[in-house]
């Protein structure tokens, strides 16, 4: 199995990525404090039959942002995806978590040409109230009252409480005392993006509505973790109550990181889906 850093040029930008195996291509999207070696768990498993690509989003490692200056959107973490996939023969299968699935939603809707499958992992992000309104489903709180959260998170790392900081923002978003449990490579991987904060607590992309999701055709796969926190569930059920022929596979004895508690579990859903497609 081949296995290397790839540097991609995308505008003003080179998007560092961990590249492996051959054949058709599969993207890895990470999400929040995350970046490349997020995926590690999948690597192996999935090059083994494609070529997967995992890169790095805009000011995220191995950049090393202080949080100053522009670039750090939504939407242009989702030009950069998008010229990303430009510079990739045929077309991809396209794999997102967290914050990550909701790029990969919007890379969907911007270039459904470009894809032969999506797969949302937990999927993150703004959505329109009307996406859990119009199926009957109480709608999470609002984007705003959401940031507040990682607002919250920035105040204590800005304060040099760094790891007061990470342990609010993962146990808000992945469950009452996750940050104590996880592994040391995480922990450093998440202290090193700590400053992506600053652009995400900025960050206000327009939420995806009801009306942009009931456009997707490709095959959808949603993968959810079986003990995730709200409001994840909800979204997953919004969406497949939206997307017409969606999967969904729930990950037991997994949380919101479902691919690295679960791995084996994970990657097996994955490759069943991305052959079937």
């Amino acid at each position: 199995m081949n296995n290397e850093i790839v540097r991609y040029r995308v505008g003003d930008y080179e998007l560092t990525c961990q590249v492996a195996g051959q054949g058709v291509p599969l993207l890895l999207v990470h999400g929040s404090l995350c970046d490349y070696r997020y995926w590690q768990g999948q690597i192996e498993a999935l090059s083994g039959r494609y070529r997967v690509i995992v890169p790095s989003l805009r000011h995220y490692f191995p950049e090393q942002w202080d949080g100053e200056g522009t670039g750090f959107t939504t939407e242009q973490h989702v030009r950069d995806l998008l010229a990303l996939l430009d510079k990739l023969p045929g077309q991809v299968h396209l794999l997102g978590h967290s914050r990550g699935g909701n790029l990969c939603l919007r890379m969907a809707l911007a270039a459904p040409q470009k894809l032969l499958s999506l797969t949302l992992a937990d999927p993150g992000g703004d959505f329109a109230d009307d996406v859990f309104t119009g199926v009957n489903i109480e709608a999470p709180v609002s984007p705003v009252e959401r940031n507040q959260f990682r607002q919250q998170a920035l105040k204590l790392i800005r304060a040099g409480e760094v790891e007061e900081g990470l342990r609010l923002f993962v146990d808000t978003v992945s469950g009452a005392g996750v940050w104590a449990r996880s592994s040391r490579q995480f922990r450093e991987m998440a202290t090193a993006n700590a400053m992506t904060l600053v652009g995400q607590v900025a960050d206000h992309p327009v939420p995806i509505n009801r009306e942009q999701i009931e456009q997707l055709q490709m095959p959808v796969l949603l993968i959810g973790g079986a003990g995730s926190p709200e409001p994840f569930p909800r979204i997953i059920q919004a969406l497949q109550s939206i997307i017409r022929n969606a999967q969904t596979v729930v990950i037991p004895g997994a949380s919101h990181g479902m691919n690295v508690i679960r791995p084996a579990t994970f990657n097996r859903a994955v490759l069943e889906f991305v052959e079937w497609c």
